[in-house]
């Protein structure tokens, strides 16, 4: 059995393509298509970029090492579902399913971590531990972004889920590093 019969061999056992292909259809329309789409977007890249700069410019010092913590930290992240990606192998639901459509190009071609969910939680966690006041924003943010990647057709659930929890552990990882840093602060 080779990759991709395997994948799809766990995911029709768990019925996982079926929520994914609910929330996927869910998705056809225009208006949720465009917003989950513009979510996506800026889970890219733009509003993390921006988050550092506002941290850097108006944070003082604090703010100066929240955003190079997040900026090293992302380094980490990059390496880590990269070499995930390419050792599981686990193709995009819009390519494993009929009936599964992607509703936006994706950035790469495997599914398994998802990078945009990753990034989100570990940038998120460590903004809020320097700037709990962020936690309003940036905890909403986050979690439409996991939302977006499945909504999109790129991503099972599952892809999303993992990337939530290996994001906790190396920003809990990274925040443990830095004395006077807590979530729990």
């Amino acid at each position: 059995m080779n990759a991709l019969e395997r994948w799809n061999h766990l995911e029709i056992r768990s019925g996982e393509w079926r929520l994914c292909l609910a929330a996927n259809r869910w998705g056809s329309r225009d208006s949720i298509a465009r917003f989950f789409g513009l979510i996506s977007r800026a889970g890219d890249g733009a509003i993390w970029y921006v988050t550092m700069a506002l941290f850097a410019a108006f944070g003082g010092s604090r703010g100066l090492q929240a955003a190079l913590h997040m900026a090293a930290t992302s380094l980490a992240a990059l390496l880590l579902y990269r070499t995930l990606k390419r050792k599981t192998r686990r193709p995009r639901p819009f390519r494993a399913h009929e009936g599964i459509i992607a509703r936006v190009p994706p950035l790469d071609e495997f599914s398994f971590p998802s990078g945009h969910t990753l990034h989100a939680v570990t940038f998120t966690l460590i903004a809020c531990a320097y700037f709990p006041g962020t936690a309003g924003v940036l905890l909403p943010f986050t979690l439409l972004v996991a939302t977006s990647r499945v909504v999109l057709g790129l991503h099972f659930p599952s892809d999303v889920l993992a990337a939530a929890i290996i994001g906790t552990v190396l920003a809990s990882l990274s925040l443990w590093l830095i004395p006077g840093v807590s979530l729990f602060a």
